[in-house]
């Protein structure tokens, strides 16, 4: 295994010194020891893959110098266009270095959301012109990918991708322990409240932990999956996905558990909420400041106030709640659509399981409830 230091200094002998992106859990340790010994102002969580791309590009123009962009690889989809149209050696030719994690590698189990990413991931990057190496588990081998990637970026001066396998990185233990505000829910206890609340309702819940538990809410509880649309991918979409079935289902309460990061990766899809003003759409933000189902690195969300921006935007009610009490008051609310920010702490059960349906039966059996097939 390579520790994320070695990896680290040997990027900062190449003169990459400026890192962004999105977390990936295959990073999380590289991601941990960037947050540790990078200044803030040089390594900067983006809201989404493609925005890492702009920042990458900016810092080159103003300095002259390499950036480096993380991400999952199922982030190269939102990437693609800045990649395609921006720093491609047929536009402006900006150099970057890649950090992809190979979630899906054909070969290694994984969640059904990453096979199809998996399968074309060095495809993908053969049909962008991207030149790339599959990071090898070793220092030798890490050394010669750094200067296969070096040697290009000096004689073609644009993109190199480092692709990143499973269990590469080693092991490292964050020095520094970010302030937690005490809030009186976890993510889990706030599900289960809006599940138990909201009875009769359909839920589209984003991807990650939040799906994971809401699945086992309904386990415990004893009740079906069926009223539920699983989002195990696409993060940043579920929102849309729930205003898609609340306009041509304007009889039914539709719920949207989003994230706080899931949320700001595309916010502007709370702009065609609000403009289209499903009165039978809640949105719910599950608010815990971090990336938590990629190692828990921080979003922006308790720097920035997404109660006004949501007001701002015109939902027509607009709730931040940071117990039961008052997150059951809000979600008595019926006239949409409805933002609900719900501040709970950080982290989740260690024994968190995972649907046993597949997407495809998750689908089949949500559309069947509604009529829909």
């Amino acid at each position: 295994m390579i520790s994320p230091e070695f990896f680290y200094k040997g990027l900062e002998q190449m003169g990459v010194g400026f890192f962004t992106g999105v977390p990936d859990s295959l990073l999380k340790q590289f991601c941990a020891y960037l947050k540790d010994n990078v200044p803030k102002e040089r390594n900067i969580i983006a809201a989404n893959e493609g925005c890492a791309v702009g920042l990458a590009a900016g810092y080159h123009l103003a300095t002259g110098k390499v950036p480096l962009v993380y991400m999952q690889n199922s982030g190269m989809g939102n990437a693609t266009n800045p990649l395609l149209s921006l720093t491609d050696p047929d536009v402006y030719n900006i150099p970057l270095v890649l950090v992809i994690g190979w979630r899906g590698e054909p070969g290694v189990h994984d969640e059904p959301q990453h096979v199809k990413q998996g399968k074309i991931t060095c495809s993908l990057l053969d049909t962008m012109g991207i030149p790339y190496s599959v990071l090898p588990e070793d220092e030798e081998g890490c050394r010669t990918v750094l200067k296969e990637c070096s040697e290009h970026l000096c004689r073609n001066n644009s993109a190199y991708a480092i692709v990143v396998r499973k269990n590469t990185f080693s092991d490292y233990t964050p020095a520094k322990k970010t302030e937690e505000t005490p809030y009186e829910m976890s993510r889990e206890e706030a599900i289960e409240v809006i599940a138990n609340r909201m009875k009769g309702s359909l839920f589209v819940s984003t991807t990650g932990m939040a799906s994971r538990e809401l699945y086992e809410i309904r386990d415990r509880n004893g009740e079906s999956h069926e009223s539920d649309f699983l989002t195990v991918g696409s993060m940043g979409h579920s929102s849309q996905i729930a205003l898609g079935i609340a306009l041509n289902l304007p009889d039914r309460r539709v719920v949207c558990i989003d994230g706080d990061g899931a949320a700001i990766m595309h916010m502007g899809g709370m702009a065609t909420i609000a403009s289209e003003s499903p009165y039978n759409l809640t949105h719910i933000i599950i608010n815990n400041g971090v990336h938590d189902s990629v190692g828990g690195q921080p979003t922006v969300s308790r720097e920035i106030d997404l109660h006004e921006i949501a007001e701002a935007m015109g939902y027509a009610n607009v709730f931040t709640v940071e117990d039961r009490a008052s997150l059951e008051k809000a979600l008595g609310c019926t006239e949409g659509p409805v933002l609900i920010q719900v501040m709970v702490h950080r982290g989740a059960r260690k024994d968190l399981g995972r649907p046993k349906s597949t997407p495809a039966e998750n689908k089949d059996s949500f559309m069947k409830n509604i009529g829909s097939i």
